[in-house]
């Protein structure tokens, strides 16, 4: 597309983890009987006053500081008033002209190139119920999640491409999931995007009429969506119409967009101050509180393990992409009582072995072995009392048990042969029978040396220390 350029801005929810609704006490369990998790405050019923859940400030707080927002230490709440069946009360209660944090922002990087991607404000709000459409024949309304605590995240219209919005959302996300403010699950939709796309001829300054898309719950599916509302977009103009304001979804079975409602402007939805909420005030204690909270945020600890451990930018990416990778990785090579561990081969292990086994749930990742058995069995296959071989074989046997790999080691009569002595003896046996391999090997044939490598091992069962059968096999056959 050369005669249009894409402007995409992102409204990210993000579910703050917290056990209890922003206003009332009610539980926000995931999955729970429809309808059970209700009180007076969340279904709007007349009389019932809101009370806001302080432990979800701290983490709107902390979500905050991460992304390099400014903190506003007094916010209101408002009223944003629409009429829809899982809005009980008939407004949400958000953040509007005075929300908590403003003015910050997200690196990106796409093929090489890095993009700076503002954000307008992070702001907090209640989470509607969820309707569900064409259950015999009729619609129904579950309100569990209505209250839910959300934070917003609203980016500049500095997004050039789907891949960048992809890649932004990415990012976040990371970010989100270190820092213990939100779970990143997409399909509960804990994590959600709406994207406002539009489209200007190369070079105009003025912004095209956007289109909203809605709940996009998939990095695959914005990419994909966006890139089919551009299209749309193009062919409308080509062909000398005029692009409409809507907010419009996304069918990933047809990767078609299509028209659910006129989109609103700001001033219809009738802000005004929450009268029944007071002002949000955040002390300096608490900015300093969680600003200690946040820690190494992915992208820095994603660069320091490249430049430290000498990993690769993939596997730094993936054992960053997640706290309990992190938390794994780094209780490997920290474990005390071991000799210094290499992180590179954590990391082999780690991306190979225990990557097939690994099992993910609600967002945890549970690792079929400890730190400790990964540590210790490193350390068996550098000490030279296993091989690399023996090793996967002792992983497969210690898998989801507490059984260390010494002690399974010692049980199966693992334990590799080092002693010179007995290794020579062998090596000496084994090349005083093949007369013939000998003289292969002096007449320039190395090759040959797998054979008596492999004769030495079926005579150790196994066990033969390979670097010294090598080493004392080179000595016989040179002469």
């Amino acid at each position: 597309m050369t005669q249009y350029e894409p402007v995409i801005g992102l409204e990210v929810h993000a579910q703050l983890l917290t056990k209890t609704k922003l206003f009332c006490g009610c539980s926000t369990a995931f999955g729970s009987k429809p309808n059970s998790n209700v009180c007076p405050v969340c279904l709007g019923l007349p009389g019932a006053l809101p009370v806001a859940n302080d432990e979800a400030l701290r983490l709107a707080v902390r979500a905050g500081i991460a992304l390099d927002l400014t903190i506003n230490q007094t916010s209101i709440f408002a009223r944003k008033q629409y009429f829809y069946p899982d809005l009980p009360k008939g407004y949400q209660i958000s953040q509007y002209e005075e929300p908590y944090s403003s003015d910050g922002h997200l690196d990106v990087e796409v093929e090489g190139v890095k993009t700076r991607i503002g954000i307008t404000r992070i702001h907090m709000e209640e989470d509607a119920g969820k309707s569900t459409h064409g259950v015999g024949g009729d619609s129904v309304v579950d309100l569990n999640r209505a209250c839910t605590p959300l934070i917003e995240i609203v980016s500049e219209p500095d997004i050039r491409s789907s891949a960048e919005a992809a890649a932004y959302l990415r990012v976040l996300r990371d970010i989100l999931v270190s820092i213990g403010v939100n779970d990143g699950n997409l399909e509960e939709g804990s994590f959600r995007c709406d994207a406002n796309v539009s489209i200007r001829p190369v070079g105009q300054e003025k912004f095209g009429t956007r289109a909203e898309l809605k709940n996009l719950n998939s990095f695959r599916f914005v990419q994909r969506a966006i890139d089919v509302e551009i299209a749309r977009q193009t062919a409308i103009l080509d062909a000398g119409g005029e692009v409409v304001q809507e907010t419009r979804s996304f069918d990933p079975d047809t990767s078609k967009t299509r028209s659910l409602r006129a989109k609103a402007d700001a001033h219809d939805y009738r802000y005004f101050p929450e009268p029944d909420l007071p002002p949000v005030v955040i002390s300096d204690e608490m900015i300093e509180e969680q600003r200690a909270m946040i820690g190494e945020l992915p992208r820095t600890r994603k660069a320091r393990y490249m430049s430290e451990f000498g990993l690769s930018d993939q596997a730094a990416s993936t054992l960053t992409g997640h706290p309990d990778q992190v938390a794994f990785f780094e209780g490997v090579i920290s474990t005390e009582g071991t000799t210094k561990i290499d992180p590179k081969k954590v990391a082999n292990w780690m991306l190979t072995e225990l990557q097939r086994d690994i099992v993910t749930e609600r967002q945890q990742i549970h690792f079929p072995v400890s730190p400790a058995q990964l540590a210790e069995l490193i350390v068996l296959v550098d000490s030279d009392k296993i091989s690399g071989k023996q090793a996967k074989e002792v992983y497969a046997g210690i898998v989801k048990t507490d059984t260390s790999p010494s002690t399974f080691v010692k049980e199966h009569g693992m334990e590799v042969v080092s002693d010179e002595g007995e290794l020579l003896a062998i090596c000496e046996e084994v090349v005083a029978k093949s007369e013939k391999q000998v003289a292969q090997y002096r007449a320039g044939k190395k090759g040959v040396v797998g054979f008596f490598v492999g004769q030495v091992m079926k005579a150790t069962r196994g066990q033969a220390n390979p670097k010294m059968v090598n080493q004392i096999l080179t000595r016989l056959l040179e002469g």
